[in-house]
């Protein structure tokens, strides 16, 4: 972990303590959040909450949650807030929502994911931020947009579309695994694993060999991202079957 995101998550984790109060981070990236979980795993004493308002959603602020509150009386909405974006007469891209976002002022990590469905945007936000989203975000690109405030219970995640894989391998490590989700040679994936072009559950990952089990999320640089779903039993080859989706 970066010795500055630690020194932060520290912080907080002794302010909760301190004020019995829930205290958050903004917007983190998935390679953040595997990095606080890990950390929180090790504190027996801090209790973490990951939540961006919306189980489907990928960027989630991290809730350092008081003694008193358990996880499953948590309530996103009195921290997190979606904003409606719809557009007249166009389609706007996930980037233009983004930079008209940012082009107001707003941090990145004050805002979370931007769903993107036809002419419509829903945009993950800080209460801190809402107000300005509703008042001047008036154009996303060349298209005019009208914004409302929507509760998060509303909010439908978008469907994923994914491509469904079954494959064998002859070990459960990340270059073979690699190798057969993206349908590249297990020399090719090793060369990109080696150059730090891969992530293994959003980290950076320079290990070939490193072992690879279900739920495990994959990104190889320049050809997508994808998981593991299954990992079955062995082949008469002994090989071991795996089930995997590859997000398209």
């Amino acid at each position: 972990m970066e010795k500055d995101l630690e020194k932060r998550i520290e912080e907080l984790a002794e302010r909760c303590e301190r004020q019995s109060a829930v205290i958050s981070t903004g917007f983190l990236t998935m390679a953040e959040q595997a990095e606080i979980s890990a950390w929180a795993r090790r504190r027996a004493d801090v209790r973490l909450h990951l939540d961006g308002g919306n189980p489907a959603c990928e960027r989630k602020c991290a809730f350092f949650l008081p003694f008193y509150l358990e996880e499953a009386d948590f309530d996103p909405a009195e921290y997190i807030r979606a904003v409606k974006v719809t557009a007249y007469f166009g389609e706007p891209g996930h980037r233009d929502y983004m930079g008209a976002a940012l082009g107001l002022g707003v941090r990145r990590e004050w805002i979370g994911d931007f769903w993107v469905q036809g002419d419509a945007a829903t945009v993950f936000c800080l209460p801190t931020v809402e107000k300005l989203l509703l008042d001047e975000l008036t154009q996303v690109g060349r298209v005019s947009v009208k914004t409302a405030s929507i509760p998060l219970a509303d909010v439908a995640a978008p469907e994923r579309k994914v491509k469904k894989m079954t494959f064998t391998v002859k070990s459960l490590r990340l270059d073979a695994v690699a190798g057969n989700l993206f349908g590249i040679s297990r020399t090719a994936a090793a060369e990109l694993i080696r150059a730090g072009a891969v992530t293994l559950n959003y980290a950076q990952c320079l290990h070939v060999d490193a072992p690879i089990s279900e739920g495990d999320v994959i990104s190889v640089r320049g050809k997508g991202k994808g998981a593991v779903t299954a990992v079955g039993g062995q082949s008469r080859k002994d090989r071991t079957f795996l089930e995997a989706e590859l997000y398209l």
